[in-house]
Formats: structure tokens, C-alpha cells, sequence
């Protein structure tokens, strides 16, 4: 194997199944590869809002003059977006030499996929000479590859029932999965407004600093031009909403407010880099709104929980003449329920097979919102791509309609791979680049 996509199909056939839990055969190969970060490492954890709590805490401490580096999975186009040094994507070249090294370490050890691809890139961090190091829990917590690195900051973000089959079927089970990423005596930032009991139990079981919002950090947001936060350390008012939009994202930004003011010992910010960090933030796929006539919106959520946020981002959009949603996902999310929470604003629908044996189909889709909807006068069609689907969307609308492109990182990937669509009532539609 030369080059990056060859290393990641060879990676994709060296193991028989795609999740397998458990650390021991990723601690192993770690150990034999000497991984170690002389900054601090924060590691995120949630079941929603881990992306844009990652991108806050990277804009802020690059505004405030540090080497950063940035672990996020799943990527919407290019797999090198999984991990960001000082602020850019690694090249391909040197994830590829990354991968042929731990090839070398691993002998006889089994690794999945996301297990070789993350020690990949916990290498390429591991020598970049970083001053803080940023990783996102691709699944669970306490059994997720990500976790052999012990955090010097936990954060955990909201908590709802996605990945079941896994993590267990209440928000008590998945609670504990994602507490496993506290360590004791460091900081354990949760920014769930109600988070389960097992969280707090396990935080006090092994003596982490458990920081819980609205009683060591809080945020007031009533104003539509500016919002405050306070914490045990610091306090910031008359700060700019983020640049990321969405119903939760002040949710996001406190967690990663309180996770920077329990590190300010070791980083510390200004709250000019604060104000700077929230205002030049770029997350595509989050709440991310294409202007123009009409206009668009790509969004990521692909569970109940992340999809309700979406439909009161978009209700307080105000009223469009028409919402076409293009919508892909895999089989095993609560579909039914993330259908229910979009039949009143969806007018039609364009459902999208998606390139992965674990995606429902686009025609499997179709008949479960055919079970659910309460439209009558609503309509589906079907597709064999997300492009094929948003361009038969893109066909049909007008300059007062919306387009919703929302569901699997594939749905929203499957377009944004042309560039950022842009649409213009006067001439035919057109992708940009990113």
C-alpha cells in the first residue's frame, strides 16, 4: 500500500467485523508505538453536539495562539478532515505513513478499521508538537479506542438512546458508557442540562471534578444580540452567538467554556480569543445554512434527539412556502421517530439510498414515513444518491421553498463532495467549492 485510499481499504478487510469494543488489543499496539502528548489532552463524549463542542474548544485556543490538534470521526467527504493539525487537515501522504507504522506495530493484533485509522492519528498527534490535543469519542466512552489516551479534561455532552444494540437501550446505560472517559482527580465537564444518575454516581466513585451546568457553570442567552457565561473561574458577557447555528449550540459553548476554564491553569485564554473563537468558526453539516433563493440547510442529525433540535432550528427559521427534505440514514436508527419530529414541516420528500450495507433503503424509508405521517397532502419520492435526490429537489423548488438535506454523514457528504450547493431563483443551481 502506497497511497491513503489504498491503506484505508486494506484497513476496511483486515477485520471481520466493523465494531468490535474493548481496549486491550488498541492499548497494545499503542504501547508498542510509545504514544504520549505533553500537553493537555480533552477528550469529548456525548451523544450529540460533539463536533461543534471540538470546533469550539479548537477556534477558541488557536485565537489564543496554540498548536492544536483535533481528532473528530465520523468525515463528511475526505477522510483526512478526521484530523486537524493547527487548524488545517492532516495531508494524505503523511496519514498514509502513519498507517504504515502502525501496520508494523501491530503484528499478530486484530484491529477494526476505526481502531487502526485512530491510532493513526493519535501518532500523527502524538509528533506534531502540539500544545493541546482535542478527541472526539467516536462511540460510547469507556470501550471506545479514543480511551486509551487518559484525558486531563472530560466533557460530555448530551445523552440521549442511539446505538442501542451497543451501548444499551436507556439514557442510565449510555450515561455510564460515556462517564468512562472521567479520569479521577481531573476535571469532568458535563453540559447535559439533566444528565443521568450514572454519570454522577461514577463521577464520585472514582473522585473525578465533576462540573455540572447550571451548578458550576451557567449561561443566560436572552438576548438576541449577545449572551454571558460564568463559571467557578471566569465570567464573559456581551459575547457574540457562535457562528455555528442551531437550538443547542449555547449548550455546546458552555460545556466548552467550562472545559477551558478548568485547563486555565495550563491554557490560558483571553476573552478576546473567546469572542474571536466563536465568531470564526466553520463547521460544515451542523445547522450549516447555504444562503440564496431558495435556501438551504445540511445538517447532520441523524437520532430523535439531534433530529427535534433540527425541527426547532428550523421552526424559529420562519415560514417558507414550501420544505423539501432529502433525508438518508442507517437501519438501525429509531427512524420512525426521527420522521415523526419532521412530518410537520416536511411538504416532500426525497428519500436516498446511501453507499453502505448498513443504510436502510430509500424505498424501506419511504414506507416508514408512509406509517407515520399525519400529511395528507405531503409527498416521497426515491433515489439512488443523495446528489440524484437534492438534484430532483433542487429541480422542483422555488424561490420562497427551503431545502432540508439532513440524516447519515453519507446523506449530507453525498452532496457536499460537489462543493456547497448554491442556489439562485434567476439562474440553474450551482455547487461551489467548500
Amino acid at each position: 500500500m502506497k497511497t491513503l485510499n489504498e491503506w484505508l481499504a486494506y484497513c476496511e478487510r483486515l477485520h471481520p467485523t466493523v465494531i468490535e469494543l474493548g481496549l486491550d488489543r488498541v492499548r497494545a499496539v499503542a504501547d508498542r508505538l510509545a504514544l504520549r502528548f505533553d500537553g493537555p489532552v480533552i477528550t469529548v463524549a456525548g451523544t450529540n453536539g460533539k463536533g461543534s463542542t471540538c470546533a469550539m474548544l479548537e477556534a477558541i485556543l488557536l485565537q489564543a495562539g496554540y498548536r492544536t490538534g483535533v481528532y473528530t470521526s465520523p468525515h463528511l467527504v475526505h477522510f483526512e478532515e478526521r484530523c486537524r493539525i493547527r487548524g488545517q487537515a492532516i495531508g494524505a501522504d503523511e496519514l498514509a505513513a502513519c498507517l504504515e507504522q502502525v501496520e508494523a506495530a501491530r503484528g499478530d493484533v486484530s484491529l477494526t478499521y476505526f481502531e487502526f485509522t485512530t491510532l493513526a492519528i493519535l501518532l500523527a498527534l502524538a509528533r506534531a508538537g502540539l500544545d493541546a490535543v482535542i478527541l472526539e469519542v467516536g462511540l460510547g466512552g469507556r470501550l471506545d479506542a479514543v480511551n486509551i489516551i487518559d484525558t486531563d479534561c472530560a466533557v460530555i455532552t448530551s445523552i440521549d438512546i442511539d446505538h442501542a444494540e451497543l451501548l444499551g437501550d436507556t439514557r442510565e446505560k449510555i450515561g455510564f458508557e460515556k462517564a468512562g472517559i472521567m479520569r479521577p482527580g481531573k476535571p469532568a465537564i458535563v453540559s447535559d442540562p439533566v444528565p443521568p444518575q450514572s454519570v454522577l454516581d461514577h463521577a464520585a466513585a472514582i473522585g473525578a471534578d465533576l462540573w455540572l451546568l447550571g451548578r458550576d457553570f451557567n449561561y443566560q442567552g436572552n438576548n438576541p444580540q449577545q449572551w454571558a457565561w460564568a463559571g467557578r473561574g471566569r465570567r464573559y458577557s456581551g459575547l457574540g452567538y457562535p457562528t455555528l447555528r442551531g437550538a443547542n449550540q449555547l449548550i455546546n459553548a458552555s460545556g466548552a467554556l467550562a472545559a477551558l476554564d478548568a485547563l486555565r491553569a495550563r491554557l490560558p485564554v483571553t476573552a478576546q480569543a473567546v469572542r474571536n473563537g466563536f465568531g470564526m468558526m466553520d463547521l460544515p453539516g451542523r445547522f450549516q445554512v447555504v444562503p440564496g433563493h431558495p435556501v438551504v440547510i445540511l445538517d447532520v442529525a441523524h437520532n430523535p434527539h439531534a433530529v427535534a433540535a433540527l425541527a426547532q432550528s428550523l421552526d424559529a427559521m420562519g415560514s417558507f412556502l414550501m420544505t423539501h427534505g432529502v433525508f438518508g440514514a442507517m437501519a438501525d436508527k429509531d427512524i420512525p421517530a426521527i420522521l415523526r419530529h419532521m412530518d410537520p414541516l416536511i411538504d416532500r420528500w426525497y428519500f436516498t439510498d446511501l453507499p453502505t450495507p448498513r443504510a436502510a433503503s430509500a424505498q424501506a424509508l419511504e414506507a416508514i414515513w408512509r406509517a407515520v405521517t399525519q400529511r395528507a397532502g405531503a409527498a416521497a419520492e426515491c433515489f439512488a444518491t443523495p446528489m440524484a435526490a437534492f438534484d430532483a429537489a433542487a429541480a422542483r423548488v422555488q424561490p420562497t421553498d427551503r431545502i432540508v438535506c439532513f440524516g447519515s454523514f453519507y446523506t449530507v457528504g453525498g452532496v457536499l463532495e460537489h462543493g456547497v450547493p448554491h442556489l439562485e431563483s434567476d439562474a440553474p443551481w450551482q455547487h461551489t467549492d467548500r
